[in-house]
């Protein structure tokens, strides 16, 4: 009797999407957990500066590779707002150190979040953001823009930068270009957070609030000019 070749390929293609399914699956809980056991309790600490700096420091030597670890994981459990680790990472190791550490981190967490996207694909996406979210990025798929798209998304400030990294995956963006983009878009908004932590660290509490309120009406303002691109990218599909 001649095998069913056709059929054994279904069979192992089904084989794959239930073993994909189930590690997504598996992987999704064991994100929650970090999250509620790590994740929360580091934002906690990193919302109390001085006492991060302690922290950091029981490490010796490692504190900073703990800290760009740290950032990693925000950037790939998501749901913890970065912000925090970042002024923290300003105020322990100075504005300079600190955005270097909090990039090296976030290149880091953007890697491992492409990766994750582009092995279980837009069910990794979808477990964490709801269609309507998603199908409003979906310009950045199919437009000959995109790269110039992603990179000024990711430049201003206030965009919701944790669904733009999960939904890079998407796109045809190669890993390297996703990375060169991450890497110089997400500066101003990184050393604007490290300099104010870092000017708090060194005792200039006047410097380190103006930065933080200018951080906050640029943040507004980028949020509205990141609905205006959707609105308008979208209407042209």
């Amino acid at each position: 009797m001649i095998p069913n070749k056709k059929r054994g390929y279904k069979m192992e293609e089904k084989q794959r999407l239930w073993l994909r399914r189930m590690i997504l699956v598996l992987s999704g809980l064991v994100c929650v957990g970090l999250c509620a056991a790590v994740g929360v309790p580091m934002v906690r600490l990193a919302r109390e500066p001085e006492l991060f700096r302690r922290w950091v420091a029981g490490f010796g030597i490692w504190g900073r590779l703990v800290y760009v670890a740290a950032v990693a994981a925000q950037v790939v459990l998501a749901v913890i707002p970065g912000e925090p680790l970042e002024l923290a990472g300003g105020y322990a190791f100075g504005a300079l150190e600190g955005t270097v550490l909090a990039l090296a981190g976030i290149i880091l967490g953007s890697a491992a979040v492409f990766g994750l996207v582009r092995w279980f694909g837009r069910g990794l996406v979808a477990a964490l953001y709801s269609e309507e979210r998603m199908d409003s990025l979906a310009f950045l798929r199919d437009s000959r823009r995109s790269r110039a798209l992603a990179f000024l998304l990711m430049t201003i400030p206030g965009t919701p930068k944790d669904l733009l990294s999960y939904f890079a995956g998407l796109t045809q963006l190669r890993l390297r270009e996703w990375l060169t983009i991450v890497a110089v878009a997400r500066i101003p908004s990184v050393i604007g957070s490290t300099c104010s932590g870092g000017a708090a660290g060194s005792g200039q509490y006047g410097l380190a609030a103006a930065v933080l309120v200018l951080t906050a009406l640029f943040s507004g303002a980028g949020l509205l000019y990141y609905r205006r691109v959707c609105r308008e990218e979208s209407s042209t599909k």
